[in-house]
């Protein structure tokens, strides 16, 4: 099953994906809000995790492409978190695109679709989002599609070390109308 948009297409994870993902995982410019690039084994892995996901469940990370051409352009979807945190268990929206796909509204629409599948057809109450504080852009992604931010909420991402800027994330919440 696919997801759609005007101008995306939310699917299953292809093999012909894997190499352009891995580029995205190992480029410093994608990943400066993250602790670490990623290896193509640790790229790999992810793409079998999220593709066993969605098999298994229906919905996940999906693979997001442009659905004009069909250029693959990173992934956008639905995760359920696997650390301890004063907001779990919850289900989160994310997003991670190639930057030739920045500026143009795909991780908004994307989202938007995300959001939507959530709460229409999962029938969540509410989801989350979260980014380390000085990921600027995604917080602007998670305002426009709706989600607000209350910073008693924000906190220290265990699986980050203490010592990097990146550990202090802030937390955004959509809810159900």
């Amino acid at each position: 099953m696919a997801l759609t948009t005007g101008r995306l297409v939310l699917r299953q994870w292809r093999a012909s994906d894997r190499g352009p993902f891995a580029d995205m995982n190992a480029s410093p410019v994608v990943m400066e809000h993250f602790p670490a690039l990623m290896s193509r084994a640790a790229s790999d892995a992810f793409v079998d995790r999220m593709s066993a996901h969605i098999d298994s469940d229906g919905w996940g990370l999906w693979a997001l492409e442009v659905a004009e051409t069909g250029e693959f352009i990173g992934f956008t979807g639905l995760s359920v978190p696997s650390f301890e945190a004063h907001f779990m268990p919850a289900v989160e929206v994310g997003w991670r695109l190639a930057p030739r796909a920045w500026g143009k509204g795909y991780a908004t629409e994307a989202a938007r679709r995300a959001l939507a599948y959530g709460f229409e057809t999962l029938g969540l109450r509410e989801v989350v989002s979260f980014t380390a504080t000085t990921n600027t852009r995604s917080q602007s992604v998670m305002r426009r599609i709706g989600m607000t931010h209350d910073p008693v909420d924000d906190f220290d991402h265990p699986a980050i070390d203490a010592s990097s800027p990146l550990q202090r994330h802030v937390l955004y919440r959509a809810r159900a109308a």
